[in-house]
């Protein structure tokens, strides 16, 4: 036994089990005092250059999903229902796409996949009839603009595409089919093949287009998150990305973004490898909390990410445990 002793000591504790503790609860509350006090009057939000935005938008509504809050219940219920009828109200007249009077700043579908997945998920959990057939126009949106390869990219348009805008279309559809809405399998298969057409065999990581760049942190945690969104939980593809994504863990290309992907990732990968990933996502996030409660690092992320939608993000990923929007389920 004494010769066992400083193998024991060598050895890290394991992580404990991951799960939403008091001390966090009440700083995902506070940040969403902090987003609730930049709402703009017609249930937007706005970011940087990004002025009353369907997808910033989008993020905040997930972000108060996380912790439960509905529209017209409880303390921030007013705020989710003013930005549930501000996206409603976003559709196009023309084609249903989910970019509002001002559009998408030439980024269309990645508003428009945003919104969707807001929209099927507040469907979902409130059956609000008036939501139902502005759903089912962005889904069938979605549907007629997959390219021949499988994928999207910013036009509402059958044309070209990257794995960025693709797996937003992928967890919009697929919110929305776990809602009841109906989504071709062949849809599903097509932005499946697509997105195994990106991945790097070298290094387990994927690339914004097949053969374009060096795959990245964020590409790579939206695959898996795709795969396992899609019920190949156990594909081949999953413990050489998974590899990746710890190695890239500290990923400044777009680090609230790709952890936006990552947490939900990773719980469905569940067990030690998620305990450890949200144990170290926690100690990574909360001591960059601000006193007023929201986020703004430029440290951690070197893109052009605003208050608005760092601070959704850390709630999105952060609350992962208490699993209150059905998209984040194990």
């Amino acid at each position: 036994m004494i010769a066992l002793l400083p193998l024991l000591f060598l050895q890290a504790p394991p992580a404990p089990a991951a799960k939403l503790d008091e001390p966090t609860r009440q700083a995902l509350e506070k940040a969403l005092g902090w987003l609730a006090s930049k709402q703009n009057t017609d249930g937007s939000w706005s970011d940087g250059g990004y002025a009353h935005n369907t997808a910033i938008t989008s993020f905040a509504v997930l972000a108060y999903l996380s912790q439960g809050h509905l529209p017209g219940q409880g303390k921030f219920g007013e705020v989710v229902s003013r930005a549930s009828r501000f996206l409603v109200a976003s559709s196009r007249e023309s084609d249903g796409c989910l970019v509002g009077a001002r559009g998408g700043g030439g980024r269309d579908m990645y508003c428009h996949g945003m919104a969707t997945l807001a929209l099927a998920q507040l469907w979902g959990t409130t059956a609000d009839q008036g939501i139902r057939p502005v759903l089912k126009r962005a889904v069938d949106l979605i549907v007629r603009c997959q390219n021949p390869a499988g994928g999207w990219r910013y036009a509402p348009s059958p044309s070209d595409a990257d794995i960025s805008v693709t797996v937003m279309q992928v967890m919009a559809l697929r919110a929305a089919r776990n809602a009841g809405l109906h989504v071709p399998d062949r849809t599903l298969d097509k932005a499946i093949e697509y997105i195994n057409k990106c991945r790097d065999e070298k290094s387990g990581g994927y690339q914004y287009q097949p053969g374009s760049r060096e795959p990245e942190f964020a590409r790579t945690a939206a695959g898996v998150c795709v795969l396992h969104l899609t019920g190949k939980h156990d594909a081949a593809e999953v413990p050489k990305a998974i590899d990746y994504l710890k190695k890239k863990f500290d990923s400044k290309n777009h680090f609230y973004y790709g952890h936006y992907y990552a947490s939900h990732a990773m719980h469905q990968v569940g067990g030690k490898e998620w305990d450890e990933w949200y144990a170290r996502l926690k100690a990574t996030l909360m001591p960059k909390q601000s006193a007023d409660g929201s986020w703004s690092n430029r440290d951690l992320d070197g893109a052009t990410a605003g208050p608005v939608y760092q601070t959704s993000i850390a709630v999105i990923a952060l609350a992962v445990p208490a699993q209150f929007v059905p998209i984040y389920q194990r």
